[in-house]
């Protein structure tokens, strides 16, 4: 029998593209539960084509539309952002792929680990945000949370036959995105549309912008150190431009494996889609011949500040990522909406960082929050920057 699949997030750009995997293998996926936020009219033609047995969009406005765009089929509609964490829980899907942007997933993908079901997770927020919190959750069903950002699921994949105890590190590959050789002093002036043309990746807007930044190998190396139950030492970052080698990971014994591919998105979710067997596909194929030569270099410093951000905030634990996560969700926004330089999305979330009140083991609701603290703090100083420009 196909196994069901709900995917929290189907409109967003890894739950397209999760589709179009999914399509082409009628017989081993169904798609049974499909969620968005605000997209109803890209939602309704998913349902249309891929006949699930209940959609849920998130905006409750939407709900009447939505309704009316699928009456003829007999599909269960449902709306809210509580609907969505409902049904990420009760779903009786096999498989549910988590990939709800930013914080917005964080309870529906909680709900989804709490489930017991195999979670494929492309919401790297949650574990940035409540990763102690997941940890103790999955702390007996771990081969039950498969990742599909592009790095974790290298360094997942470089482990398998491997005992986590003779890991001596991991070293993440970053393109360096659109930004790698501009030089500093003319990066302020960027614009949203310079930063979103990224050289290899296609990905939503949000994410493209942490990729510029380098906020989003910040973020992916917090996911790493929960994911792989490693010290911040241990989890180093170096820039690959070519973007095939996804992943390094370094053994005691001097040994090192990495895993390759194509900078294609379909790649790490059909992996997790089907682990923990491999899946015959028509993706395109590495060819050695048109990438004749691999370079690396560390990152700077000075240009993505972000990155140590990150580390200091991952250092200092509790509910400092949460802080800087929607620190940087919020400069984010005001960036691509023209109210922030480009440069200063890593001053916001440094600003709110040096704020924000450190709590050592946060529960849920203090997570929560903090996230709306820190939100606020963003906000009030980048009025500030705005009035004096």
């Amino acid at each position: 029998m196909p196994q069901k699949v709900t995917i929290l997030g189907s409109t967003g750009s890894i739950g397209t593209q999760a589709l179009d995997v999914i399509s082409k293998y009628p017989g081993l996926f169904r798609v049974d539960v499909l969620t968005a936020g605000d997209n109803a009219g890209l939602l309704a033609e998913q349902a249309r084509k891929f006949r699930p047995a209940t959609v849920v969009i998130g905006n409750e406005g939407h709900y009447p539309v939505l309704k009316e765009l699928l009456k003829d089929l007999g599909i269960k509609v449902h709306a809210g952002n509580k609907a969505i964490e409902d049904m990420a829980g009760e779903a009786e899907a096999d498989i549910i792929l988590a990939a709800i942007a930013g914080y917005s997933g964080l309870r529906p993908t909680i709900a989804a680990v709490r489930s017991g079901k195999k979670v494929a997770l492309a919401n790297k927020e949650t574990l940035v945000i409540a990763g102690a919190l997941v940890n103790e959750l999955m702390k007996d069903s771990r081969d039950g949370l498969i990742p599909v950002d592009s790095e974790h699921s290298a360094i997942y994949q470089c482990l398998a036959g491997e005992g986590i105890s003779s890991v001596e590190r991991v070293t993440l590959t970053a393109s360096g995105g659109p930004f790698l050789n501009t030089p500093l002093e003319k990066m302020a002036g960027v614009t949203p549309a310079d930063a979103l043309k990224h050289p290899n990746w296609n990905m939503g807007d949000k994410i493209t912008i942490d990729s510029a930044t380098m906020m989003n190998k910040g973020l992916e190396v917090i996911e790493a150190r929960w994911l792989f139950n490693l010290s911040p030492e241990q989890i180093r970052v170096i820039i690959h431009p070519q973007s095939v080698i996804h992943s390094f990971v370094h053994f005691t014994d001097g040994s090192v494996k990495a895993q390759l591919g194509l900078p294609d998105m379909r790649l790490p979710i059909l992996y997790a889609l089907g682990h923990p067997h491999r899946i015959k596909s028509d993706l395109p194929r590495l060819e050695f011949k048109k990438c004749p030569s691999f370079t690396f270099h560390d990152p700077d410093p000075r240009k993505f500040r972000s990155l140590d951000l990150a580390y200091h905030a991952l250092k200092e634990g509790g509910n400092m990522p949460c802080i800087m996560n929607a620190a940087n969700e919020t400069a984010v926004s005001a960036f691509l909406g023209g109210r922030l330089g480009f440069l200063q999305i890593a001053e916001v979330v440094e600003h709110t960082l040096e704020k924000g009140i450190l709590i050592r083991d946060p529960g849920l609701e203090e997570l929560e929050e903090s996230d709306r603290q820190a939100r606020l703090i963003s906000e009030t100083y980048i009025g500030k920057l705005t009035d004096r420009t």
